[in-house]
């Protein structure tokens, strides 16, 4: 579907924190806590330090890992395929985001987090041809949030799905429930491919795989599970490390004082020891310190904590890392560590919390990669784009509060603006020369002519509100129709993005991604407006 694309500053949305605008903005303050700034010309280095850091190995056990997960699945498209033989050339490297195992994708910005990797792809491509980039979906498999998981709106109506078994890796939680409690639940227009990827898959890991292939491998997206055994090994010198000195934590100490310096709030907190344990049971418990000093860490299950020494831990570690799993802190690092990745592009919350890392990175002696917002993107379909037309209001407008546009809109449709501050201030000043005569003859009248003065100020006030919903009434039918236009622009008063799901768009425009693609340059740090024609 034809549609056409304008763009703004994120500061211009009154949408985002200050710590993101401050970062595209390139403020002083933030510099000390990412490494370079995402521009093409800054990628030639990335380049550089990837390929120097990356060894054979690293490459050869990633390619087998992406072989026996493809493998486990049907034949891949063409274009996944070609993507999986580039990773094995030492001439490739990655473009990640990263996001939890949503139902049906959840939220818009799971798209668009994709978008904008296989657009930046395609970009590195064209100014850097003698490399090759391959878009990479981390998919969140580790996760144990179920409840985050769990539901997503389409069309006004939240569907949702009461799954057994939770707190353990959510990319493990096998299907059962999901087709009766929500599938068939969905409308009849809903693509057959939303169906299809739950319906044939073992577990919501497999499907939400699936689902990814079915929107994206057409353009070479590959999606990687690193909730393997294989990939785990090379967790192991982290593992180490990290049980053996606590390293990560005390690097996230530093930034956030340095951060909270800066006048920013840490995103997330750190844990003395940032890895969660996989017990017997599968579920996903923490690893916490003895308080006492003991050598003694403590893993909670049902209810009981157990204790391990920390020679036991390390022999674990060794003989078992897939029993370990990387927290927030640490996930990145692993990551970083499996890919030949040079930029990871994630939400305003992801961005501030890669801002706390650094240092994180710079203890295990691996490349920080460049932080890049994904785009993010307002979609204006016919019906709502004519609505604005109608109502006078242009794209910038809508950002704008409820009140400022109701103001707006009443001056193009000729409303008298209706104010009484003259008749305030002229009633103030008589009741002003009352309150002085009393004074003057009788001061005992001073507190009466005052009380006076309030009831005839409150009088006036309830009579200027009178006026102006009278004034308001000869046009209400077009403020309820703002109100409703702003409520769908802007879910609960926040952006579409995070409340929207796909599907809400895609069955009406099947050309959606499309268009997307065709829209979003990553690298221009804009806010993107779709509106159909």
């Amino acid at each position: 579907m034809p549609t056409r694309c304008t763009t703004l500053p994120y500061a211009d949305t009154g949408a985002f924190s200050g710590l993101l605008t401050d970062y595209l903005a390139q403020k002083p303050a933030l510099a000390p806590f990412y490494h370079r700034f995402p521009t093409l010309e800054n990628f030639a280095a990335q380049i550089e330090e990837k390929k120097a850091a990356y060894s054979p190995e690293a490459r050869k056990r990633l390619v087998a890992a992406l072989r026996d997960q493809y493998g486990l699945a049907p034949e891949p498209e063409p274009a996944i395929e070609a993507s999986l033989l580039l990773l094995a050339e030492p001439t490739t490297f990655t473009v990640t985001t990263g996001h939890q195992l949503s139902l049906l994708t959840g939220p818009l910005y799971f798209i668009y987090k994709i978008v904008s990797a296989l657009k930046l792809s395609r970009q590195l491509k064209a100014a850097y041809p003698q490399y090759d980039f391959v878009p990479v979906y981390w998919m969140a498999t580790e996760d144990h949030d179920f409840a985050e998981i769990n539901h997503f709106s389409l069309f006004g109506k939240t569907y949702a799905w009461d799954a057994a078994g939770t707190g353990g890796p959510v990319g493990r939680l096998p299907l059962d429930g999901l087709a009766e409690q929500l599938l068939s639940q969905l409308p009849p227009e809903v693509p057959a491919a939303f169906h299809k990827a739950y319906t044939e898959s073992k577990n919501l890991a497999d499907a939400t795989r699936r689902l990814a292939d079915a929107l994206f491998g057409e353009f070479g997206l590959v999606t990687l599970d690193a909730d393997r055994p294989a990939l785990k090994q090379a967790l192991v010198p982290l593992l180490e490390k990290e049980l053996a000195a606590q390293v990560s934590n005390a690097a996230v100490q530093a930034t956030n004082a340095r951060l909270s310096a800066a006048g920013y709030k840490p995103q997330v907190f750190s844990r003395p020891i940032n890895l969660f344990f996989i017990t017997d049971e599968g579920q996903r418990e923490r690893l916490e310190p003895d308080a006492s000093g003991a050598d003694c860490v403590e893993v909670t299950v049902r209810n009981t904590a157990k204790c391990h020494t920390q020679a036991e831990l390390l022999a674990l570690a060794r003989q078992q890392p897939e029993r370990f799993s990387p927290n927030v802190v640490l996930r990145p690092v692993y990551q970083e560590i499996l890919l030949p990745n040079l930029v990871y592009i994630g939400g305003g919350a992801e961005v501030a919390y890669w801002f706390q890392f650094k240092d994180v990175f710079a203890a295990f002696g691996v490349p920080f990669p460049i932080v890049l917002p994904r785009n993010s993107a307002q979609y204006i379909s016919r019906a709502n784009g004519g609505k604005l037309r109608k109502l006078g209001l242009t794209v910038p407008d809508i950002f704008r509060p409820l009140p400022e546009l109701k103001k707006q809109v009443g001056a193009a449709l000729g409303q008298e603006e209706i104010s009484l501050k003259a008749q305030q201030e002229a009633l103030a000043a008589a009741f002003q020369q009352v309150q002085d005569l009393a004074q003057r003859l009788d001061p005992t009248l001073v507190r009466t002519v005052a009380a006076e003065a309030q009831k005839a100020a409150a009088g006036l006030a309830g009579l200027e509100k009178r006026l102006s919903k009278a004034a308001e009434t000869k046009h209400e039918t077009a403020y309820v129709q703002l109100a409703a236009l702003k409520e769908k622009l802007f879910p609960g008063g926040g952006l579409q993005e995070r409340t929207d799901n796909v599907l809400s768009i895609l069955v009406n425009n099947p050309e959606f991604i499309q268009d997307l693609l065709a829209a979003f340059d990553p690298l221009a740090l804009e806010f993107t407006v779709l509106v159909e024609e």
